[in-house]
């Protein structure tokens, strides 16, 4: 910042009193005219001014130092930052100047260029010529001469003799089905059985509908294939042993599972050890009752003896459907019983169930 002088007041001070001994002349006790007091001159000489931040001389009025380029205080005592204010505030219109020049420049609408719409002319192409196919003359058939005979058509057709087929009869067991042959009669027989009675044909069961019933629960070893009740063939079967302790009495069966219900009529056993006490049970459930004595059994036939090989057995309650039927066996035949050493068994060579009429 500037320097700045004040002024000093200069007090004169009067010379002591004369000596009022001597006689003073009229001039010398005048004075000198009055007149206004001279200001001393405060300015600093120039080789007093020098730069406030590196010391370097300065001329009088310089408003710049020239070895740092540090500002000096004016003659006027003016600050020494008006011109970088100056040059900083015609900057800042120069910037302004520009962004208006950007703005209006952004702004500003493009022109759309001018379409230029060419019309090419196509050449138009030559006419094809279509090929001519000549033309053929008809030919007119020649017919031969004279009276041509129709040929003898037979007023009575030969029919070929067919053979009669054999009609399979089917069977249902649980949504499962199965055909078997059956001979179909020959013309003017009635298709009747023994004794003059119709016959219907057995049902057919699926090859996992028979199993040993045993709910004494004997040793599975005591028993053989079940599924060679119902195989269709006589010369195999199902074996059951008769326990020497206990023989003749016996306490097991073969359970036919219908896996729906179904009206059985008649049962037909083949065995080839005859002589043994049998009975036929029927039952409704989902599951097969657990014990003989169980009242879910309904007694279909009553209990006798198997004395022949074939036996026909007729069931009771021919109306009613079941889903289980079992042949349960109560005695063993004497021949056999056995030994100790060799136990003996009954056999049920094959099973035939037939549907109510």
């Amino acid at each position: 910042m500037g320097l700045e002088f004040l002024p000093v007041a200069t007090t004169l001070v009067d010379s002591p009193p004369a000596d009022q001994s001597e006689p003073k002349p009229a001039d010398a006790l005048a004075g000198p005219p009055a007149g206004p007091a001279a200001e001393p001159d405060l300015r600093p000489s120039p080789a007093d001014q020098t730069c406030a931040k590196c010391g370097a001389p300065m001329a009088f009025g310089q408003d710049w130092c020239l070895q740092c380029g540090a500002g000096a205080p004016t003659g006027t005592g003016a600050p020494a930052w008006r011109p970088a204010a100056t040059i900083l505030g015609a900057t800042a219109l120069l910037a302004l100047g520009a962004a208006a020049a950007a703005y209006a420049a952004l702004n500003k609408t493009p022109h759309k260029p001018a379409t230029v719409t060419t019309t090419v002319a196509q050449a138009t192409p030559p006419p094809v010529s279509t090929p001519t196919t000549p033309t053929t003359p008809a030919t007119t058939p020649t017919l031969p001469l004279g009276t041509v005979k129709p040929p003898k058509i037979p007023l009575t057709a030969t029919v070929p003799k067919v053979p009669t087929p054999t009609i399979p009869s089917v069977g249902t067991t649980g949504g499962s089905t199965k055909t078997s042959t059956s001979a179909t009669p020959a013309p003017g027989s009635t298709g009747t059985g023994t004794g003059g009675v119709s016959q219907p044909a057995a049902i057919l069961l699926d090859t996992n509908a028979a199993s040993t019933y045993n709910p004494y629960n004997y040793p599975p070893t005591d028993f053989g294939d079940p599924s060679l009740t119902i195989d269709g063939d006589v010369a195999t079967g199902w074996t059951a042993q008769v326990e020497p302790a206990t023989a003749p009495k016996m306490a097991e069966g073969i359970l036919i599972n219908l896996k729906s219900r179904q009206k059985i009529a008649a049962l037909k056993l083949t065995t080839s050890t005859p002589g043994m006490t049998v009975q036929v049970y029927g039952a409704k459930g989902h599951t097969a009752p657990a014990s003989i004595t169980d009242p879910a059994w309904v007694a279909l036939s009553h209990s006798q003896v198997a004395a022949k090989k074939r036996v026909r057995i007729k069931l009771k309650d021919a109306t009613k459907a079941f889903s289980y039927l079992t042949l349960w066996i109560s005695n063993a035949p004497a021949s056999a019983i056995g030994t100790p050493a060799a136990p003996g068994h009954v056999s049920v060579n094959e099973l035939e169930l037939f549907p109510a009429g």
